[in-house]
């Protein structure tokens, strides 16, 4: 990467049962998301970033400006970041106008970023709390209450967000209505955000850069798109396996209420969700929900059926399963099948066969 701007990391420490040894240089801009099994070293990563442990060895640069190294350490205070944990922590005695303005004394007292950051009405109308502004937190419902914490790490004005985990304490329909702000967030904003979760669902929808980590290690790094397609990754996602691609709405059929949309590699159709023709989407193909076949079928309830390569072959870790990687123009597919039907299809890297996708999900 080498960019400027980059978000440069390598911390070294030791802990009575685990080791953290990593080194990343992560994008400027967008959301990162770090993913991998519990004891992995997410949340350690991020605590190093924010100052809240000092690893034995480290090193750290946001936009060229050390943060640490061998020489120095900016304390957490010190550091022009924004801190949002699964539970929100808001000051109970202040009401939610009360902790934003808190953060905005904080952000007035150094001041973070050299375009003046984020404005309390931006962030107000972003996370959508117009309405709860007089209230307190133990009037909040949990949703709510997260919401106020986001907006006031926006408005800490921080050179880098860091989010652990925000959603994992809120039951479905509100992780559903904080993923529509958090993906605004991501469109409007030039914030690079690291961004810790389990979920795979979060990460289809949010994420533009992927780190996978294991025991304190990196298994991988890179977009998004790339990581999920692949099919090496000893860190592997089971039943979520799959890719997101990237896509724009381009035509309706009201009768069926389908859209189409394209990528680069073909169409697809998908649920219409009344989203604008013209407009970008992402789209997550599911591993399980994707067949093969050695000639097309026009005898099939599946509609999407695209032409492709067979690129890569490895073993799921169900062993009676494979994970096959396909190609289709610029984009990649990942298909689970049997071995059973890897043998008896004889497919093999380099031949041309035929990709069916039962479904299709907007994320």
């Amino acid at each position: 990467m080498n960019t400027p701007n980059a978000i440069k990391v390598c911390f070294k420490t030791q802990y009575p049962n685990f080791c953290l040894d990593l080194n990343l240089e992560l994008p400027g801009t967008g959301i990162t998301a770090i993913f991998g099994p519990s004891g992995s070293g997410k949340t350690t990563l991020l605590r190093c970033i924010a100052g809240l442990q000092k690893p034995q060895h480290g090193e750290l640069s946001i936009e060229g400006e050390i943060w640490q190294d061998k020489n120095s350490f900016l304390p957490t205070h010190k550091r022009p970041l924004g801190y949002v944990f699964q539970e929100a922590s808001l000051f109970p005695h202040l009401s939610a106008k009360g902790n934003l303005q808190f953060a905005m004394k904080r952000a007035g007292k150094q001041l973070s970023r050299k375009d003046g950051g984020v404005s309390f009405d931006q962030a107000v109308s972003l996370l959508g709390i117009e309405s709860l502004l007089e209230q307190y937190p133990d009037q909040l419902s949990g949703g709510e209450r997260q919401r106020v914490a986001i907006a006031r790490a926006l408005l800490i004005n921080p050179r880098l967000l860091l989010m652990d985990e925000p959603l994992a304490a809120l039951d479905q329909p509100r992780k559903q209505e904080i993923l529509s702000y958090l993906d605004q967030l991501r469109k409007e904003l030039d914030i690079p955000v690291l961004y810790v979760s389990h979920s795979t669902d979060e990460i289809a929808r949010l994420a533009n850069h992927l780190v996978i980590l294991e025991k304190g290690r990196v298994v991988t790094s890179g977009p998004l798109q790339d990581v999920l397609a692949r099919v090496d990754l000893p860190v592997q996602l089971g039943e979520d396996a799959g890719v997101v691609l990237e896509a724009k709405v381009v035509d309706r059929d009201t009768r069926w209420h389908l859209a189409r949309v394209a990528f680069s590699g073909g169409e697809l159709w998908v649920r219409d969700h009344g989203v604008a023709i013209g407009s970008h989407v992402r789209v997550r193909v599911l591993a399980r929900d994707v067949s093969l076949a050695l000639q097309a079928h026009s005898d099939t309830s599946i509609q999407n059926v695209l032409a492709g390569t067979v690129a890569k072959i490895a073993p799921d870790t169900d062993p009676a399963a494979s994970l096959v990687q396909v190609t289709i123009g610029e984009s990649k597919l990942v298909a689970r099948i049997t071995q059973r039907s890897l043998e008896q299809l004889k497919i093999s890297v380099g031949d041309a066969l035929w990709v069916q996708i039962k479904s299709v999900a907007l994320v």
